[in-house]
């Protein structure tokens, strides 16, 4: 297991690598001068040259990349170019926001996907597994920035059941600002999820080990949800891992729809303004979550299987 462990964690440490450069090249191939669009029009020929250098631009590219990468081992991100305050600083305080969003989705969605793929397995071909099938598809097929929209309008501003923007005070405040977003960008994974299972869980079930526990007398209940389902989840588990990108995107959307302070928004307002230290400090954030989710979850799959250990 340590071997598998060390194996996984040396290739995220290589994607994380790659990706990142990937995007520092993209950026910089951006059109446009990114000193003037921040300074604006009416800046000084000194303060752009000062501005120019503090940023680098005025070297080579892989010069630029050398100088990011050295400043990233040391822990600076950078300086924001508006405020003065530490890259570091600025992303760590609005990432919290986003994590909370993210986690709120992905306990609700795959509770309640797990649930409706497990019982439609156990009774298939019956109105229960068609109606979970047909709100599955249904589900997978709502565009999160629509579903956030909707509800918006139909619980805080028809209803009034929740609040409409911002993130509350305190416990319990903050939760019930969290159910509309969490609710937008994780209903389409209940539906996946559930597809999910059902699959997997149908293919489990037909399994020996099954037949031989179904020979031997054990409760149904307990021969799905002990037996069958501790397998049937490997794929979800992966699935989630490989989400966190998508759910990372989504978040984007329910933060801008519902006024929430978070990653995303904070890299689309850094992209408007062409601000590079605070969206390759985002970037490399939301790359490093991204990654390590996905090692996370070989892990958990290698944990519950120890076949997978010695697949790669």
């Amino acid at each position: 297991m340590l071997s598998f462990a060390l194996r996984r964690f040396a290739l995220a440490a290589l994607i994380l690598l790659v990706a990142v450069t990937l995007m520092f090249l993209m950026i910089r191939a951006v059109p446009g001068d990114p000193v003037q669009i921040m300074l604006g029009p009416r800046a000084t020929p000194e303060l752009q040259a000062r501005l120019t250098a503090e940023l680098a631009l005025d070297q080579p590219i892989w010069r630029q990349l050398v100088i990011f990468y050295g400043n990233m081992l040391q822990g600076d991100l950078g300086t924001d170019v508006f405020s003065g305050r530490s890259v570091t600083q600025i992303v760590f305080q609005q990432l919290p926001f986003t994590l909370e969003l993210i986690f709120a989705s992905i306990i609700w969605s795959a509770a309640l996907g797990i649930l409706l793929g497990a019982y439609a397995a156990a009774h298939p071909n019956t109105v229960i597994d068609r109606t979970v099938a047909v709100l599955s598809v249904s589900f997978v097929a709502a565009p999160a920035f629509v579903v956030a929209l909707l509800s918006l309008l139909l619980f805080a501003v028809h209803l009034q059941w929740f609040p409409a923007i911002g993130v509350g005070d305190g416990f319990w405040d903050r939760l019930d600002h969290l159910v509309l977003p969490a609710f937008a960008i994780g209903l389409s994974w209940v539906g996946y999820i559930a597809r999910l299972v059902r699959a997997s869980m149908l293919e489990v079930l037909g399994e020996n080990h099954i037949r031989t526990a179904r020979a031997f007398g054990l409760a149904e209940r307990r021969i799905v949800m002990v037996y069958a389902l501790r397998i049937a989840i490997l794929p979800v588990v992966t699935v989630i891992g490989v989400g966190m990108g998508f759910l990372l995107s989504a978040a984007v959307f329910a933060e801008i729809v519902f006024a929430r302070p978070g990653l995303g928004k904070l890299v689309i307002d850094s992209i408007t303004t062409r601000n590079y230290p605070i969206v390759m400090g985002s970037v490399l954030i939301s790359t490093g979550l991204f990654v390590v989710s996905t090692a996370l979850a070989d892990l958990i799959n290698a944990w519950l299987d120890p076949r997978a250990r010695t697949s790669t």
